[in-house]
């Protein structure tokens, strides 16, 4: 059985995200456009559909990891913040990102809420990242036939 640690991460995301706008319960909100996605960045971000990509990528570090809060997933997409002439630090990314995309996961029935846990996957998120992980894999072995025997 393929799972999410058998292929390559950028091509999981990019796969998972393309199935994601499918998803009518997955829509960027309206200030998503012109919102940075923390405070080590300058601009925002400049792909159309970076929103369904970060919901993928949310999905994939909480099938990694098992279990993870709204913290430690906003530190996951931190950076470093610039202080001018005092030496950088470590910022988080932005909250309201990772909360407005875990509630559409929610909503959608691929992550649920644990008490004193933070979020994990459903059932149905786990079945929805290894179904993706296994047509990654046949188009990975598609295209690359030498791969088969992995």
């Amino acid at each position: 059985m393929t799972t999410a640690y058998d292929v390559p991460a950028k091509e999981l995301i990019s796969a998972l995200s393309k199935k994601l706008q499918n998803e009518s319960t997955i829509v960027p909100p309206e200030w998503s456009r012109y919102v940075r996605t923390g405070v080590c960045k300058e601009n925002p971000p400049e792909t159309k559909d970076w929103w369904h990509t970060r919901c993928a990528s949310i999905l994939r570090k909480l099938y990694i990891h098992k279990n993870m809060g709204i913290e430690r997933i906003r530190a996951e997409y931190g950076g470093k913040r610039n202080r001018g002439s005092k030496p950088n630090k470590a910022e988080a990314g932005s909250g309201a990102i990772v909360r407005h995309a875990l509630q559409q996961l929610e909503t959608a029935g691929y992550v649920t809420k644990m008490k004193g846990k933070g979020r994990i996957l459903t059932p149905k998120g786990v079945k929805f990242l290894d179904n993706t992980s296994f047509e990654v894999k046949q188009s990975l072995i598609e295209t690359y036939p030498e791969l088969k025997k992995y």
